[in-house]
């Protein structure tokens, strides 16, 4: 907002005070990925700046933290780049096999959470629902309580998780069925959370209109309920799947080798070997996230436009 011409001194000390304010803030968080990503284009295996990445000499630039990405794990990666060495790189690549794990696991435990935070949000948003609250504050305790602790909880749980009923059956732990489950609790309260914030604003009249000709309650939802909440819908499931695909902590505790994910292979690269091609895959994971934060407002603003709300 404009500062008025009738502002007083001290209105106008407030006002620029307040823009300084907000811009140190800004550079505040965003200065760690603006370190980050020219990082990743160092020629020099270095987490710093080089005296010729500082004088912007371009032989202190280079790609090969990029390309270590997709050869790290090949059996060959010094064969020529054809259709045999992109065979390899997809079959035995660690950062590719990673980013494969990833995105079936964030798929998958996104489709769970998205399908059971919707039907959770749609019961807690009827007045009649007995004890609602309690129930909301059970269902988004995993944003509250520690991941440490959820993490342990579920280890201890997947390791034999038929053990309350009183017999034993297989152990979801170091399993993908185990890893999506853990990440779907953790992506619930998200759905739960956007999507009944959709709801506040839908009218419940076109529900009972909609009974009241005949339709019954799943026709009702497909054809009226659904349209209306469904950018709410894909934005929690965005906000899921960015859970997942940033998760760790769980993964430390319940995948196995076989579910490593970008994460965790980033993990182990600080841990065992520190390299610059992690800094690779967070400038990579840094666009992903800030196209899907791009989906999300563009969803919310389409939200907004068809409840008649105009964007501020």
């Amino acid at each position: 907002m404009a500062l008025p011409v009738y502002a007083d001194p001290l209105e106008r000390l407030w006002y620029y005070t307040y823009h300084v304010i907000c811009v140190a803030i800004f550079v505040f968080l965003i200065s760690p990925i603006l370190i980050v990503m020219p990082l990743s284009f160092n020629a020099e295996p270095y987490f710093t700046f080089t005296q010729k990445m500082l004088t912007f000499d371009p032989e202190g630039y280079s790609l090969r933290w990029y390309d270590l990405l997709l050869t790290h794990g090949m059996v060959a990666p010094d064969a020529p780049r054809d259709s045999s060495w992109w065979e390899d790189v997809w079959a035995n690549a660690a950062w590719v096999k990673a980013a494969k794990n990833s995105v079936i696991i964030g798929f998958w435990s996104t489709i769970v959470a998205t399908v059971l935070g919707t039907l959770a949000a749609l019961g807690l948003s009827r007045s009649e629902m007995p004890y609602r609250r309690l129930i909301m504050a059970v269902l988004i305790s995993p944003m509250i309580v520690p991941i440490i602790i959820i993490a342990t909880g579920l280890f201890f749980f997947y390791s034999n998780p038929c053990s309350m009923l009183g017999f034993e059956c297989g152990r979801l732990t170091s399993t993908y069925t185990g890893v999506v489950l853990a990440h779907a609790t953790l992506g619930i309260p998200f759905v739960i959370i956007t999507v009944t914030a959709t709801l506040i604003g839908f009218d419940q009249s076109l529900s009972r209109a909609a009974a009241s000709l005949g339709a019954s309650p799943s026709r009702t939802f497909f054809k009226v309920v659904l349209p209306l909440i469904l950018p709410g819908v894909i934005s929690g499931a965005l906000f899921a799947f960015v859970t997942s695909f940033d998760e760790v902590v769980a993964v430390l505790f319940i995948a196995g080798p076989d579910q490593q994910t970008i994460p965790r292979q980033m993990w182990n690269g600080i841990r065992e070997a520190i390299s610059p091609a992690i800094l690779s895959v967070a400038t990579i994971l840094v666009l992903i996230s800030i196209a899907l934060l791009a989906t999300v407002e563009l969803l919310r603003r389409r939200s907004e436009r068809i409840r008649g709300v105009t964007p501020q």
